[in-house]
């Protein structure tokens, strides 16, 4: 008789197999990046018609870090200056909503969250869900470390 013991350990798996598969599938993929840019292209729109608000901020500022994520796991590296162009001219609509209360953005800062959007459009065809959550769960890292997750949480509520 062999000495060895023929008992297993039981381990769960760190994802479901429905979840792995779906994080997989390009029919899971086309709902989830299409969502994430409906919701880009929705706060640019509100912006450029002096509509926007607190929460479309938020939430196209949350997905511009994601595509800032997406570049430093090497989609659309290259492109990395349109982003961070996106990033300042957030950071102009933010400074003029406090000086004048209005949500609204000049033709410069459309343009480059324009070339930023069409940066993470192809992040976003390029990469699996996995790579997508990867980022995602990097951004809202990097937001606890500098301490800004409370707007975050008032963009989820």
């Amino acid at each position: 008789m062999s000495g060895k013991s023929h008992i297993r350990k039981y381990t769960q798996p760190a994802m479901s197999p429905l979840l792995r598969a779906l994080t997989f599938s390009r029919a899971a993929h086309e709902p989830v990046t299409q969502a994430m840019l409906l919701q880009c292209y929705t706060g640019l729109d509100a912006f450029r018609r002096g509509h926007g608000s607190r929460e479309l901020f938020t939430t196209l500022g949350r997905q511009l870090l994601v595509a800032g994520e997406l570049c430093h796991l090497g989609y659309e590296s290259g492109d990395r200056m349109a982003i961070q162009e996106a990033h300042a001219a957030m950071m102009q609509i933010d400074t003029a909503a406090r000086e004048n209360g209005v949500w609204a953005m000049s033709d410069t800062d459309y343009a480059w969250l324009c070339f930023a959007l069409d940066v993470f459009a192809r992040q976003l065809a390029a990469a699996s869900l996995e790579s997508i959550a990867k980022a995602e769960a990097r951004m809202i890292e990097g937001l606890l470390t500098t301490g800004r997750i409370p707007a975050l949480a008032e963009a989820s509520s």
